[in-house]
């Protein structure tokens, strides 16, 4: 399975970005899926629901099934958070995990940078920052040695993608 990140601050549009490419992405047939790195606070589950009361009850996993989908929680209880690599190997394979946030892992990642915006560039000191998605290209380009691409424009964007992971091909010549 290759693995493809998007990395930047808050704010700086990476959500965004990263649905346009599964949009675009799956509609071209390439098999997408994803993973999200949050704040330690999040919680899928509420308060009330058969599954939460499992939870509090101490169950270390709980699994919510349906006819559309299903979820798995599992409960870390003072485990240290796992790896991305940890991780990836609960996913069932597909042509391309696109990953957000994780940006310490080692794998190949596109800064996502606005104007304006609190942090500075990542990727001149970071060599598993293979391009830069911004609104401000012009500005971007003398500062890395990186390719820099236009974050409103999709099209280029999933090219790009592709093509460094390899999954260009000519059943994707319109990406």
């Amino acid at each position: 399975m290759i693995v493809f990140g998007l990395t930047g601050w808050s704010g700086s549009g990476k959500t965004t970005l990263l649905v346009q490419l599964v949009e675009r992405l799956s509609a071209l047939g390439i098999s997408v899926s994803t993973v999200k790195h949050a704040h330690h606070a999040f919680d899928i589950d509420k308060p009330g629901k058969d599954s939460h009361r499992h939870r509090a009850a101490g169950a270390q996993e709980v699994m919510v099934a349906s006819a559309n989908r299903w979820a798995l929680m599992h409960e870390l209880r003072g485990v240290p958070e796992p790896s991305l690599d940890e991780l990836i190997g609960h996913m069932t394979p597909v042509d391309l995990l696109l990953v957000e946030g994780f940006k310490q892992a080692r794998h190949a990642k596109l800064e996502i940078w606005r104007a304006g915006q609190d942090g500075p560039l990542r990727a001149p000191g970071d060599p598993t920052i293979v391009g830069v998605a911004t609104d401000t290209p012009d500005s971007v380009t003398p500062l890395v040695a990186v390719p820099v691409l236009d974050l409103n424009d999709i099209a280029p964007i999933a090219r790009f993608i592709l093509d460094h992971c390899g999954l260009a091909d000519s059943r994707l010549a319109s990406a």
